[in-house]
């Protein structure tokens, strides 16, 4: 969320210098307004939200607690630091225990107080985040699970809705890791079919299996065969039945399902009766069907018959708005699966994880957030959180994005960034590392490649 406005400030001290000096030095960085005492600061709460409050603690009328209590009781509440006189830190403590975000000590440092100051106004531009996230989480799709914003995704999604209702088969693709067992869900949630949802992971089970297991088989079929067992297509029936990875499967396996769409029948293995159902065929892959007809791998008939409606799903990449989404909804669930309370993550760990490629898609994303919140020791994720090779990869990437430069040699760039870092860190290869969002190694690596000193 970028501000376009000044952070509101709420200044509460019943000493006119001290307001008058504060006000003087924080004018051009905030929307400051003055109270004079605690009465005046909480008819102003009343009337008013801000973005941050600053109030003493001892003033005549209502104390400092008070106008933390008023603030905190707010439906939009703000992060309130109090002034405490040097040698008083027990009062400033105590403050903190009822919710306080920090203190600061009189006589002011002006420079502790600019950090406080500012770190607070992340605090609470963090949280407004999270719930325009949370917000956003509610209503980004019109099925469970589904996570995006995305204009592509809303197509996919007003897709599924106008065909879930139908007889046709549908071939879902794309990369792998986006989400296609997912959209299948979708479509038979939206469907109104009763039966039930069963899924097929073609990939998983070896040539002499598959047909057994899509079409079921008699007692005595083959040696174990010792009852009779219905197969996955019986079980969908009134259902939809999902096959995934189906280019994993061998050309005799596709004849046999290629004459079970065409006449929605079939036989068991090992039986003479044929059997009928009104089972819904959804099948998935991330090859190339195209290619393996050319190669003479996949039937054609049966390509045809299963990509009568076709989705495609696009990859992470192509839908970075969603990421931030996708982000916080992983951060939620294995918060708490694990127990942690983690409610917020940094803008640039967001910036960071945005730029990175996510060839992997949302299954390596999940997969990153998993190991940041497992891994993170306290309540907010950032960049250090981040695992080293998708720093490396995304984060000079990003950064170079900050250069606004017209050349485009990535090296003399990166270059550049690497030395600018430098001067920000006086020299400090640790934390020049830390910014650029890189390993020492990396940066040692890149030092000598570049012939800096």
């Amino acid at each position: 969320m970028k501000r376009k406005n000044k952070p509101k400030l709420l200044i509460v001290d019943d000493e006119r210098n001290t307001r008058e000096v504060l006000e003087k030095f924080l004018r051009l960085e905030f929307d400051v307004t003055l109270a004079e005492d605690g009465n005046v600061a909480l008819n102003l709460l009343k009337r008013n939200d801000y973005d941050v409050a600053l109030t003493d603690m001892q003033m005549p009328g209502a104390s400092g607690m008070d106008v933390l209590q008023a603030i905190l009781s707010k439906e939009k509440t703000c992060p309130c630091i109090v002034f405490t006189a040097y040698g008083s830190v027990e009062t400033a403590v105590n403050a903190m225990k009822k919710g306080a975000f920090d203190f600061v000590t009189k006589p002011v440092n002006f420079d502790q107080l600019e950090i406080v100051l500012r770190r607070a106004v992340e605090s609470k531009e963090l949280k407004d985040e999270n719930k325009e996230l949370k917000r956003k989480l509610k209503g980004s799709a019109s099925a469970p699970n589904i996570i995006g914003n995305s204009e592509v995704m809303h197509e996919v999604l007003e897709t599924v809705k106008q065909i879930a209702p139908t007889k046709s088969s549908v071939l879902i693709t794309g990369e792998s890791g986006t989400g296609k067992e997912l959209i299948a869900q979708a479509l038979h949630q939206h469907s109104g079919r009763k039966g039930g949802f069963i899924a097929v992971h073609c990939a998983a089970l070896p040539e002499t299996l598959l047909e057994s297991e899509l079409f079921g088989y008699e007692k005595g079929a083959f040696t174990g065969a010792n009852e009779q067992k219905k197969g996955r297509f019986e079980l969908a029936d009134k259902g939809t039945l999902f096959l995934d990875e189906i280019g994993e499967i061998d050309l005799s396996a596709q004849v046999k399902l290629l004459r079970a769409l065409e006449t929605r029948s079939f036989e068991r293995v090992g039986g003479v009766d044929t059997i009928s159902t009104d089972t819904r065929v959804v099948a998935a892959t991330n090859r190339d069907l195209r290619a393996m007809i050319a190669e003479g791998t996949f039937r054609e008939d049966l390509y045809y018959r299963l990509d009568v409606i076709n989705i495609e799903l696009p990859a992470l990449r192509e839908r970075q708005e969603d990421i931030p989404l996708l982000i916080k909804h992983y951060m939620n669930l294995f918060a708490d699966d694990n127990g942690k309370e983690i409610n917020n993550i940094t803008e640039d760990a967001l910036s960071v994880l945005s730029a990175y490629g996510w060839h992997g898609n949302i299954r390596e994303l999940r997969n990153c957030v998993e190991r940041m919140v497992v891994m993170s020791r306290t309540d907010m994720l950032d960049v250090s959180n981040i695992p080293v090779h998708i720093r490396e990869k995304a984060g000079v990437v990003n950064a170079k994005l900050i250069l606004n430069s017209t050349s485009l040699d990535l090296d003399n760039n990166e270059k550049i960034l690497i030395v600018k870092a430098l001067e920000e860190c006086n020299g400090n290869r640790t934390h020049a590392a830390e910014k650029l969002g890189i390993s020492r190694r990396t940066l040692h690596r890149k030092l000598h490649t570049y012939n800096i000193s």
